[in-house]
């Protein structure tokens, strides 16, 4: 039976921490909005309260967050380490599950970030990876810059943004830039990344370098929901919208599209999904998938509809019709 936590609040990202199966995190405006948004942390099925601390800008920056895109647990090795991606575009990470803070010089002051662009949300920092081989491996999706990668723990970044398209535009690859949507890991294991963007889907290869469009076989080239098949390596689930200025699905269906080999084909998956006449859109952390097998697979839609399948997306059941807008929706196993 479902419960309301956080009553009354935008939660704009919420997450079962893996390496322990009983944390939650979310991230959400503060009780009293003129202390700024703050990371929420609590036990599995009780209450959860904001950490004793708040991810800030240095106060000589001029910069303040004003939203919490996403919270993302370390790895492993790294018990209580957390990161978040904020608004206006920066990365913070934690020690001490969310007590204390510290920022990344190199990428929240960066020399170039004078002209960077914001997207249709703002200029967010709303997709973080940390590989879990290598904690010193990070990369963070920004609207509207891009792809940015460390390999030193964050010490330095570079733009990865080889191959991805800025239709919007003059210079259609520029090296900085793309609206990047969502970033998610290929659960092969090996370091393959899938990417969902303003101008279409990619694919990554474990050695890095360019992006190759994986976008043939899907009905647009837009959308911002993107979830990795937890345990079957190249597998990924996407939810396309028509496009910038209608985000709505194609014809009026609501499907979720499944490649079982990194992109090269694409299957659409609708039955027990509204439509035709279905006119809402899944935002960037509306959709999920579980460890269980075979997949579980999960889409929250922003007219307040959550749906699961038990089949790694064949067939779809509605689990309530009756939320508010659904920002986030994250699969995991209690321990």
């Amino acid at each position: 039976m479902m419960r309301p936590v956080m009553e009354g609040t935008s939660v704009y990202h919420m997450i079962l921490d893996p390496r322990d199966g009983r944390t939650v995190y979310a991230a959400a405006p503060s009780p009293a909005e003129q202390w700024g948004p703050a990371v929420y942390r609590g036990p599995l099925g009780g209450s959860l309260k904001s950490t004793k601390g708040a991810p800030k800008f240095d106060p000589e920056s001029g910069l303040a967050v004003s939203r919490i895109w996403h919270v993302e647990p370390g790895t492993p090795q790294e018990p209580e380490t957390v990161y978040v991606g904020v608004e206006p575009a920066a990365l913070f990470r934690s020690r001490d599950r969310g007590d204390t803070w510290e920022g990344f010089p190199a990428l929240n002051y960066h020399p170039g970030r004078k002209d960077w662009q914001g997207g249709f949300g703002g200029l967010c920092a709303h997709s973080v990876l940390v590989d879990p081989r290598n904690p010193r491996h990070l990369l963070v999706g920004i609207s509207a810059v891009g792809t940015w990668e460390s390999k030193d723990g964050g010490a330095t970044w570079a733009p990865k943004n080889e191959n991805v398209r800025a239709e919007f535009l003059p210079n259609k690859y520029p090296e900085t830039g793309q609206c990047v949507h969502h970033l998610v890991w290929d659960s092969a294991g090996d370091g393959s990344i899938f990417h969902q963007n303003h101008c279409g889907t990619y694919h990554r290869s474990p050695e890095g370098g360019k992006w190759t469009e994986v976008t043939k076989g899907l009905p647009s080239d837009f959308g911002f929901a993107m979830a990795a098949d937890a345990s079957v390596g190249h597998t990924a689930y996407v939810a396309p919208l028509v496009g910038a200025e209608n985000r709505v699905p194609p014809k009026g269906q609501l499907a979720v599209w499944k490649t079982t080999n990194a992109g090269r084909t694409w299957r659409r998956f609708t039955k027990g999904l509204p439509g035709p006449g279905a006119f809402m859109g899944v935002l960037r952390e509306g959709l999920s998938t579980d460890s269980a097998d075979p997949t579980g697979v999960y889409v929250g839609t922003n007219t307040g509809q959550l749906y699961a399948s038990r089949d790694a997306g064949e067939s779809w059941k509605q689990i309530t019709p009756n939320l508010p807008p659904i920002l986030s929706v994250s699969a995991g196993t209690a321990l």
